[in-house]
C-alpha cells in the first residue's frame, strides 16, 4: 500500500540518498530499481483511480506546468494527475510568463520555484530544462524536450508491463524519428528493462 511518505520520496521531495532534492530530466536520473518502484506506485494509483478511490497523496502541492511547446495530452494528464493526488496544476505558457519576453531561464527558475512545490517543463532544447533545474529550488520534471521524453517512456513501459510483455521483450519502433525512438534505447541500455 502507498504511504504519503513513500510517494513523496519517489516524487523527489525526499531523496533516498540524503535530503538532496532530485530532478527527473532523463531516465538516467534514477536507478532501475527506483524507476520500477515509481511504476509500481503508478500502477497502484491507477488501480485506485479506476475504482474511483481518490486519496490526497500530495495534498495542497502545487505543480507549475511550463509549456514552451503546447500539448493537449501532456497538459491534461499532468493537470488531472496532480488534482487526483490532492494538489493543483498551474498552467504557464511561455506567452504568460516573462520567459516568453526574453527573461533568462535562471531568473524564471528562481521566481517560479519560490511559489510552487514542483515544476514540469515541456520545451525544446534539453539545455533549457537543465538550466532551469540548476537554479530551481524545487524538483523539475521533464515533460518533453527535443532530446528526451522520460515520462512518455515510463508510460509506454507501464503499458508493456500491464500487457505482460515485459519479460524477454524484443521491441521495434515504427514511426517518425523523434525523441522517443532516439532515446528509448536508454530505457534498455542504461536500465536493462527490456532484456
Amino acid at each position: 500500500s502507498i504511504s504519503k511518505v513513500k510517494l513523496n520520496r519517489m516524487f523527489v521531495f525526499i531523496n533516498y540518498r540524503g535530503n538532496i532534492m532530485r530532478h527527473f530530466l532523463t531516465l538516467a536520473d534514477y536507478s532501475k530499481e527506483e524507476i520500477l518502484e515509481i511504476l509500481d506506485l503508478a500502477k497502484q494509483i491507477k488501480d485506485e483511480t479506476k475504482a474511483r478511490v481518490f486519496k490526497d497523496y500530495m495534498p495542497k502541492k502545487t505543480l507549475g506546468m511550463i509549456f514552451e511547446k503546447s500539448s493537449t495530452r501532456t497538459r491534461v494528464s499532468f493537470e488531472t494527475g496532480i488534482y487526483q493526488l490532492g494538489g493543483i496544476g498551474l498552467f504557464l505558457s511561455s506567452n504568460d510568463i516573462q520567459l516568453g519576453r526574453g527573461e533568462p531561464m535562471s531568473d524564471t527558475a528562481r521566481v517560479i520555484s519560490r511559489m510552487v512545490d514542483m515544476v514540469m517543463i515541456r520545451t525544446f532544447e534539453q539545455s533549457k530544462i537543465e538550466e532551469f533545474a540548476k537554479y530551481s529550488k524545487v524538483p523539475v520534471i521533464n515533460g518533453l524536450t527535443t532530446e528526451y521524453h522520460p515520462v512518455q517512456l515510463m508510460a509506454d513501459y507501464m503499458t508493456i508491463q500491464e500487457a505482460g510483455l515485459d519479460k524477454d521483450l524484443v521491441a521495434a519502433y515504427v514511426g517518425d524519428g523523434n525523441n522517443i525512438d532516439r532515446k528509448s534505447t536508454r530505457l534498455n541500455s542504461s536500465h536493462a528493462f527490456l532484456s
